[in-house]
């Protein structure tokens, strides 16, 4: 398994962003409760852009080296709710492209939350109970 988040520019963590460290945790909490022991899940970040430093491990590097010794791999976007350019054709399409092109046989993408209906009642009861404001059309 792949947990695969965004990744942000490292000097922000430097400066304090808690973003890996909320990362981190997460991708251990999913692991832990899917019953994953240590050795069959990594977590990459995905959607660096520039020259500067971001996140580590870079997804774009990391998949491919998976594919030299895992010939199937199923991936995760846990930070993302909705499906979007970054899940569909970043992570689905060109990091299962190079998985292939390295030697990798079968990379399956677990669909972002999207539209489930149990997904949504769960985001209303936290709206409701955090009394946010919700406009009204």
């Amino acid at each position: 398994y792949v947990f695969s988040f965004h990744g942000i520019p490292l000097r922000y963590v430097t400066a304090g962003d808690p973003y890996r460290e909320h990362c981190e945790r997460t991708a251990a909490a999913l692991a832990k409760a899917l019953g994953l022991p240590p050795e069959r899940w990594t977590q990459v970040y995905q959607s660096r852009f520039g020259r500067e430093e971001w996140l580590r491990p870079y997804a774009a590097e990391a998949i491919p080296e998976l594919a030299k010794t895992h010939s199937r791999v199923v991936a995760v976007c846990p930070a993302f709710t909705t499906d979007c350019l970054e899940t569909l054709e970043e992570v689905r399409m060109e990091l299962g492209h190079e998985f292939k092109a390295a030697g990798g046989k079968e990379w399956t993408v677990v669909p972002c939350l999207n539209d489930d209906a149990q997904w949504l009642a769960a985001l209303a009861g936290i709206v409701r109970r955090r009394k946010i404001p919700v406009p009204l059309p």
